[in-house]
């Protein structure tokens, strides 16, 4: 497997998208990856474009060919990303990127382009997107209900709010309002904070006021114990929920003592150990974490790693379908992919199992899910 990694700042100059590019048929399929391995938002974008290093190196005979860029968490990087891809490595497949908003913005040029996309964060997938695009995280729905379901069992009923101020913010809110609201919880009060902000005292001073029975924290990454160790520094005394942006171990090296008892979302990569033998999502987070683990040392597993490494676990179902009928480099092979997402069922990955559909591209459901909270500095299944 050939892989090349380049920075952004190679990458600056923006090129032009035409409509159909011209493809040659090739030996080798070439996956152009864009992920966040720079700013704000490096602590999950690293894993992403670790766990590359524990894919195959071929899938059904053929090559795999793996261009990585890094898009710095900018939708405008990622944009010229993608758009290198298409023009100057005339990819096969495209994957990126590493936060909502510039996965939106690789999704919107792969289709354009008629390119199948696998989406690394959570990002809202309309029409337009739907035709290429699938999203390998699950989906807030899933997600939010086992946290509000906790919050419900505990007889949580007022929530104070504080996410990011963009689309994986809103998503969360809409969310809330969607699922939590008719369930009988009540948003209090909601705050909004930028991924590179160093402070959020401003908002956690005005949830504290509001003293909602608990906090419902909507960021991703290192960024997610911001808010953590500032609520807990005001005093700060019930329940913080953690969306599964959050779920990886730095989370607890940054927040420290504050992350005691955090409930946590989180896909199942996080703690396969627990999972019974009968659970399809055992097998892949075993081996990914042993490999993962023995590379990067003891307690770095990360869920970020399990969405680049379970795109692959897809490619290995789907690849070799659509070698059955057309040759990498050519719009029928890209088309023949795109069919083969939503043939292919039950593709058991390390984060769930993948059923997509022309409607569902996110093609998970409850196994794609676990609830964790945090006891002596560990993960630990939350009750």
């Amino acid at each position: 497997m050939k892989k090349v990694f380049l920075s952004a700042a190679a990458v600056a100059a923006a090129l032009a998208l035409p409509g159909s590019p011209a493809l040659a048929q090739t030996n080798e399929i070439t996956i152009g990856i864009s992920v966040t391995t720079t700013g704000p938002a490096a602590a999950l974008g690293i894993p992403e474009r670790n766990a590359l290093d524990f894919v195959p190196k071929e899938i059904g005979g053929v090559p795999l060919k793996l261009i990585v860029l890094d898009d710095g968490g900018d939708p405008t990087a990622a944009t010229t990303n993608a758009r290198r891809f298409v023009t100057e490595s005339k990819a096969d497949i495209i994957m990126g990127s590493s936060t909502t908003p510039p996965t939106v913005a690789v999704s919107t040029v792969a289709n354009e382009a008629g390119i199948p996309h696998f989406g690394l964060a959570p990002f809202p997938i309309n029409d337009a997107r739907m035709k290429w695009s699938v999203a390998m995280p699950q989906p807030i729905p899933i997600m939010g209900k086992v946290l509000y379901e906790h919050m419900k069992a505990h007889g949580i009923k007022t929530v104070g709010y504080i996410g990011y101020s963009d689309s994986y913010g809103d998503l969360w809110v809409n969310d809330f309002k969607a699922q939590a609201i008719p369930m009988g919880l009540t948003m209090v009060t909601e705050e909004r904070f930028a991924r590179p902000d160093t402070s959020v005292a401003g908002q956690v001073l005005k949830l504290v006021a509001a003293n909602p029975d608990a906090v419902l924290v909507g960021a991703s990454g290192t960024a997610a114990a911001l808010p953590q160790t500032t609520l807990r520094e005001r005093g700060y005394k019930g329940l913080i929920y953690q969306t599964h942006g959050a779920a990886s171990m730095d989370f607890i090296r940054i927040a420290g003592p504050a992350a005691e008892g955090v409930i946590m979302a989180s896909g199942p990569v996080m703690s396969p150990e627990t999972q019974p033998d009968s659970a399809l999502t055992k097998k892949p987070g075993l081996a990914l974490n042993t490999a993962y683990e023995a590379k990067y040392g003891v307690n770095s597993r990360s869920q970020f790693a399990g969405h680049s490494y379970d795109a692959f676990e897809v490619l290995k179902r789907i690849v070799p379908v659509a070698l059955k009928t057309a040759k990498p480099g050519t719009p029928e092979f890209r088309d023949a992919l795109r069919r083969a997402m939503t043939t292919e069922k039950d593709i058991a990955a390390s984060q769930g199992v993948y059923n997509f559909t022309e409607k569902d591209r996110y093609g998970l459901d409850d196994r794609s899910r676990i609830i964790l909270t945090v006891k002596d500095g560990k993960y630990v299944p939350a009750k």
